[in-house]
């Protein structure tokens, strides 16, 4: 009787986060919880030869995130980690911060991304292991989409240049995060019984 009844109160396109129990101060607590987070993450990065942008966990704390928090907290809990990293707090890779460097793009499309799959997690995105890696194959596309151009721009590289030292390098470590990601949300749907 109590998982039906858990099972009504829960609207049609929740996503993870919606399983707290709703209030302002857990809106608050996810945004926060999720900019740090993604700070932590990027604080995991491994130089790539050639290339001015590391391999760093912040991509896959930001489609988690976005997953996890639905569209509307993801983007604010993305913009939070990009506005506080622009002002000077070092949770950018490697401890930097500040905007404009050569991958700035990548955290602006780190903000579009975790509101592109936020969304797709509110229509069930998140509920499979295939409609998972869509998702997160999508969320990476929309980060290249942006980062590889501002990388080109902002070193002065042809867009060919920018893809082979900001992409191609990259695309190894996303596959394995995405596998990471359709085991974790699909079975943390399941722990918590849902369909």
């Amino acid at each position: 009787m109590s998982t039906a009844s858990a099972s009504v109160s829960i609207r049609p396109g929740a996503v993870l986060a919606d399983l707290l129990p709703a209030s302002r101060a857990r809106d608050i607590a996810l945004v926060v919880g999720g900019a740090a987070l993604t700070g932590l993450a990027a604080q995991i990065a491994v130089p790539v030869p050639g290339s001015p942008v590391p391999v760093t966990g912040q991509t896959f704390a930001a489609l988690l995130v976005g997953t996890a928090l639905g569209a509307r907290r993801g983007f604010l809990a993305l913009g939070l980690y990009a506005l506080l990293g622009s002002a000077g707090l070092p949770w950018f890779a490697n401890g930097t911060s500040g905007a404009g460097g050569a991958s700035f793009g990548y955290v602006l499309g780190m903000l579009l991304a975790s509101t592109v799959v936020g969304a797709l997690a509110r229509r069930g995105a998140d509920r499979s292991v295939l409609r998972t890696a869509g998702a997160m194959a999508l969320g990476s596309a929309v980060i290249y989409a942006v980062g590889v151009p501002y990388l080109a721009l902002s070193t002065g590289m042809s867009l060919g240049a920018a893809v082979a030292a900001g992409m191609t390098p990259f695309l190894i470590g996303d596959a394995l995060k995405a596998l990471l990601a359709m085991g974790l949300l699909p079975a943390a749907w399941k722990l918590a019984g849902r369909p």
